[in-house]
C-alpha cells in the first residue's frame, strides 16, 4: 500500500515486533547457529535506516524483542546502544511480549540494568494503562504482556474513544487474533477490538509473518512479521511495517523489507534440479533446507556429492549457499551395474565386490553400499593418476 500524498500526512510511524534477540538455533551447525543469532541484531540497525528513511515520528515494537524475559547482556546491551546513538531522537516504545514479559526480574523492569542503559527517547510500555502524545495530534495507548500466556483480550484492555476525541488513536498489544490456532489461550484479540476502541490503527507483534488481519479490514489491525525468520515456514516474514495517517484519519501502510536472509525448504529429485539449483543467484542470502531424494548410480552420487560440498563450503572456503541444511537419508547409491567399473581389478578385489554385494540384500545394506562407493572413488582415483 502507498502513503498519502506528504502534505496530508499527520503521522509517520515505523512498526516492528518479534526481533526474539537471543534465539537460539539447537539444529544447525555451530558456525550456522552463531550467524543466526547475529543476524537478530543485525537487522537492528536497518529497522533504525528505515524509520529514518520514513521519517517516522515514532518507532512501535510490538512485543518479544528478546526470545526470554531475563535475556544475558549481550542480547540487551546491543539495543540500548543502537538507540542511544539514533540519528534521530524520535520516540520509541519498547513493548514486553509474551517472551520477554513484564514480571520481576525481567529486562524491563524498571530495576534492570537495561532500563538504565536506555536513552531518554526509549519508553519501556510498563503499565497497563500506558499512553503517550504524539505530536499533538495523536495518542498511543498500549497495554504489556505480565506472563508466557493469558485468556484476556489485551487490546479490549485498552480505553475506548472519548465522545468528542477526533485525535489519531493508536494502539499497541502483543497477543493472537481470532485466526490463530491458540488464539483463546495466548492474548486472544477480538476480530473487532480496534473499532470497538476507536483506534485508527492496532499495531500487534506475536506472529511472525506479515498480515493484515483480516486482509483490508478498517481500521487496520497488522503484524509486522519478524524482521529476520526464525525458523522454515514464515513466508512473510523479514519485514517492518512503515504507516502513514492524514489528517482526515485515513490510514495507509506498506511491508519494507530489512531481513539479509531469506529462509527456504527445497527439494531436489533429480541430478538435473540439483545442478539447477547450484546456479540460482539469490543462494549466498539463502537459510537452505535442502531435502536430497535421489537415487544415483556411482558417477552421478559423486557429482552429487561434489556438488553438494561446493553449496554448503568448507572451514577454508565459503559455500555457494548462506547457511545450507542437508536431509539426504532419501540420497541413496544405486549399485546395479557397478560391477562393470572393476572388470580389471584383481580377482580378490572382485570377489569383494562380490561379497558387498551379497551384504547389501541383508541387514548392513547401507554399510556394504558405503563400501562399495568407496571402493568407486578409489579405482576412479588410481586410474585418473
Amino acid at each position: 500500500m502507498t502513503s498519502p500524498e506528504a502534505d496530508d500526512v499527520a503521522l509517520k510511524l515505523l512498526h516492528t515486533a518479534d526481533w526474539h534477540l537471543g534465539r537460539r538455533f539447537p539444529s544447525f551447525d555451530e558456525a550456522d547457529r552463531i550467524t543466526l543469532t547475529r543476524a537478530r541484531v543485525d537487522v537492528l540497525d536497518r529497522i533504525l535506516q528505515e524509520a529514518e528513511h520514513v521519517g517516522a515520528d515514532a518507532i512501535l515494537c510490538a512485543g518479544d524483542l528478546f526470545d526470554e524475559p531475563n535475556p544475558d547482556r549481550e542480547w540487551w546491551l546491543p539495543v540500548a546502544t543502537k538507540l542511544a546513538a539514533m540519528k534521530s531522537r524520535r520516540p520509541v516504545f519498547l513493548l514486553p511480549g509474551n517472551h520477554d514479559p513484564l514480571q520481576p526480574g525481567s529486562v524491563y523492569h524498571p530495576d534492570h540494568a537495561f532500563r538504565r542503559a536506555l536513552p531518554s527517547w526509549a519508553h519501556v510500555v510498563d503499565r497497563d494503562d500506558y499512553s503517550y502524545e504524539l505530536k499533538d495530534v495523536a495518542v498511543l495507548h498500549a497495554c504489556p504482556c505480565r506472563s508466557r500466556a493469558g485468556q484476556d483480550d489485551p487490546a479490549l484492555a485498552l480505553p475506548a474513544r472519548a465522545p468528542g476525541d477526533e485525535r489519531i488513536r493508536i494502539g499497541m498489544v502483543h497477543g493472537s487474533t481470532f485466526d490463530a490456532v491458540d488464539c483463546q489461550t495466548n492474548f486472544p484479540i477480538a476480530k473487532d477490538a480496534a473499532a470497538q476502541r476507536g483506534f485508527d490503527y492496532l499495531a500487534i507483534g506475536d506472529t511472525h509473518s506479515f498480515r493484515n488481519v483480516p486482509p483490508d479490514a478498517r481500521p487496520p489491525v497488522v503484524y509486522p512479521g519478524a524482521p529476520e525468520a526464525t525458523t522454515f515456514g514464515e513466508p512473510g516474514a523479514g519485514n517492518v511495517v512503515a504507516v502513514f495517517v492524514s489528517r482526515s484519519r485515513r490510514v495507509t501502510f506498506r511491508a519494507d523489507r530489512v531481513a539479509n536472509w531469506t529462509w527456504q525448504e527445497r527439494t531436489v529429485r533429480s541430478l538435473a534440479e540439483l545442478r539447477d539449483l547450484k546456479t540460482e543467484p539469490q543462494l549466498p542470502r539463502t537459510v537452505l533446507r535442502l531435502i536430497v531424494d535421489m537415487r544415483l548410480t556411482a558417477p552421478e552420487f559423486e557429482e552429487a556429492e561434489a556438488i553438494l560440498g561446493e553449496m554448503k563450503g568448507t572451514n577454508a572456503t565459503h559455500g555457494r549457499v548462506g547457511i545450507l541444511q542437508l536431509v539426504r537419508q532419501q540420497m541413496v547409491l544405486d549399485t546395479r551395474g557397478i560391477e562393470a567399473s572393476f572388470t580389471d581389478l584383481p580377482e580378490v578385489l572382485r570377489a569383494t565386490v562380490a561379497r558387498l554385494r551379497e551384504l547389501e540384500r541383508g541387514e548392513q545394506s547401507e554399510i556394504a553400499r558405503e563400501a562399495l562407493y568407496h571402493l568407486f572413488r578409489l579405482v576412479r582415483g588410481a586410474r585418473a593418476s
